[in-house]
């Protein structure tokens, strides 16, 4: 039975809905596009959060970027918001945008230090002097994988009456961190096996990475009601300001 990339961007919608009123990150992320006059999404995946943006009555200019074909053939489904295929690096807009944001964990999908360094370049290249680049990435301290590793994910109710369910396979170099999800039947039946890495980098290293590519950091919170970074913070989220 195929269980194909458009199957795995209608099983991410389903199991990761944009709700404010659950999740106090999309309430986070939601102020931040409401106050602004246009928005890069980057790594916009199925673009849920500029589609919330719209629905709220957001009128200025919104732009999801994303590699992912089936990801942004669901985003597609609003016609009043520009979608882009393309990385972070190959962001080509000049002064263009207000804020710039990276939800969902997405900046840990950047692994080298290359690819750190000119997908920030091209992000700032993209804001206005003294707009913002906002974004979250886990905090190593948390060692979030060994969670991941324990365990599947219960019953998921999918289309065609399939019930699924997910699991992951866990491996550690360094910072980098190696994920294979297993996408199966309740009866075990694997249907989809799909890879990839996350870094984890900490707060010092990333934001070297930050004040070298023209960011200023306004703000960093250890979680999202706007908490100081300590040795017990599972986020490390960022404000940083295109200096």
């Amino acid at each position: 039975m195929d269980f194909t990339d458009d199957d795995v961007a209608a099983l991410y919608d389903l199991t990761n809905p944009w709700d404010a009123d659950h999740w106090p990150s999309d309430r986070f992320y939601n102020g931040l596009v409401a106050a602004a006059g246009s928005t890069l999404d980057v790594g916009c995946g199925t673009g849920q959060m500029l589609h919330a943006a719209r629905d709220r009555g957001h009128v200025g200019r919104l732009v999801g970027l994303d590699p992912d074909v089936a990801a942004l053939g669901r985003a597609r489904r609003r016609a009043d918001i520009e979608w882009v295929e393309g990385r972070a690096a190959d962001i080509a807009w000049h002064r263009e945008f207000d804020l710039a944001t990276m939800t969902g964990h997405a900046f840990q999908c950047l692994l080298s230090d290359q690819e750190v360094q000119v997908s920030l370049a091209a992000i700032r290249g993209a804001l206005r002097n003294g707009g913002h680049f906002v974004f979250e990435t886990r905090h190593p301290q948390a060692r979030a994988w060994e969670q991941w590793a324990v365990g599947d994910s219960g019953d998921i109710a999918f289309s065609a009456g399939r019930v699924l369910r997910m699991r992951y396979g866990i491996e550690v170099r360094g910072d980098i961190v190696d994920t294979t999800e297993i996408t199966s039947l309740v009866d075990g039946t694997v249907l989809r096996e799909d890879t990839g890495s996350l870094r984890f980098l900490d707060v010092g290293p990333l934001n070297v990475f930050l004040a070298e590519s023209g960011f200023d950091v306004e703000a960093q919170y250890g979680d999202w009601k706007r908490g100081p970074v300590t040795p017990e913070s599972k986020e490390i989220i960022t404000i940083a300001r295109a200096a």
